[in-house]
């Protein structure tokens, strides 16, 4: 009897250090996400499977400048960051491990990650075309292609050459039509620039409800995020309309927000952990209403701004070209005077 007892005092003491070994694990993550944008899904991870997360925010670019410089000291378990172009330069300069994990290969679409298992895709970005109402008629527009023809000439609106999201727009275009088309193309579209390229794609929206532009190309998230912001900014917005590009064909131009496992992880089967988190239907629908960006599974839920654009075809391009094709990208855009 006294065994029997001694026999269940061990098994229940044992229990509670397993479960104080796993309350006390701890997972250290690098965003480029703003706190408001990943902490909230961080913490219901944390509280699931009883762990701490700790969270380091930051400039993307700077972040995988710490991670490079730190190695094999780094703390750091996963970085999460924006634009398919960054994750790949992590990748390139061997900040992140390759993850097989079946599970997270099956809930992840192809086209969204990397086919060595080095980075998955979390959100999905759209680059759409935002025109005046009071200017523009819908049926002028269908693709990006099409913005170099005359009629645009002085009347759109752009971020400059330095912005990620526009290298990763035009390496898509290298993707799909050659360097040499693409340099064409971006020679006519920058003589149809309004204005020298400045700001960031909020700027380009309020320019063309200011008129001094007529359309602008920037990512779906912004445009959103002030139909629901201050006055001025709401009122800005109003004054534009979302046009989806290249509908008729390859679909708009999409990029992402992703996530790697670094390199040198301490607790990589706590980061694998947060990625099939990530994958779920609650943190992908949560994309849609705290992010106005899009999952990558799924349609956005029920947010209202998301339902009021309506459905759209996406180009199934394998966003890792976006990456692989960024040098190429960027000489194109220089050689066009796009600065």
């Amino acid at each position: 009897m006294k065994l029997h007892i001694k026999s269940i005092l061990y098994a229940t003491l044992m229990s509670m250090i397993g479960q104080f070994a796993q309350a006390a694990q701890e997972l250290n993550v690098y965003s480029a996400r703003k706190e408001a944008y990943i902490k909230p899904l961080l913490d219901q991870f944390g509280e699931i499977y009883r762990v701490k997360v700790n969270l380091v925010t930051g400039k993307a670019d700077a972040l995988i400048e710490r991670l490079n410089a730190e190695g094999k000291n780094s703390p750091a378990d996963v970085l999460i960051t924006v634009d398919a172009g960054r994750l790949h330069r992590a990748k390139s300069i061997g900040l992140f491990q390759a993850i097989h994990n079946q599970n997270i290969i099956k809930q992840a679409p192809e086209q969204y990650r990397d086919p060595e298992g080095y980075w998955f895709g979390l959100s999905l970005r759209a680059r759409v075309i935002v025109a005046s109402k009071e200017r523009v008629n819908l049926n002028q527009l269908s693709t990006y292609e099409a913005l170099i023809d005359r009629k645009w000439k002085k009347r759109i609106c752009i971020r400059s050459s330095s912005n990620i999201y526009n290298q990763s727009l035009v390496a898509s275009m290298i993707a799909h039509h050659g360097a040499e088309a693409t340099r064409d193309w971006a020679q006519k579209l920058v003589a149809n620039f309004a204005r020298k390229p400045q700001g960031g794609d909020r700027d380009q929206i309020k320019a063309v409800a200011a008129g001094q532009c007529d359309i602008a190309v920037v990512n779906s998230y912004y445009l959103g995020k002030m139909l629901i912001g201050q006055p001025e900014q709401q009122a800005a917005a109003s004054r534009v309309t979302l046009f989806w590009p290249n509908q008729s064909g390859r679909g708009v131009h999409v990029n992402i927000s992703g996530i790697g496992v670094s390199k040198y992880a301490g607790n990589t089967d706590l980061a694998i952990k947060l990625i099939e988190f990530l994958y779920t239907d609650e943190a992908q629908a949560w994309y849609g209403d705290a992010n106005l960006e899009y999952p990558v599974r799924g349609n956005g839920g029920d947010n209202r701004i998301l339902k009021s654009w309506g459905t759209f075809k996406a180009d199934t391009l394998n966003l890792s070209q976006l990456g692989e094709l960024n040098a190429s990208a960027l000489l194109v855009m220089d050689k066009a005077g796009w600065r």
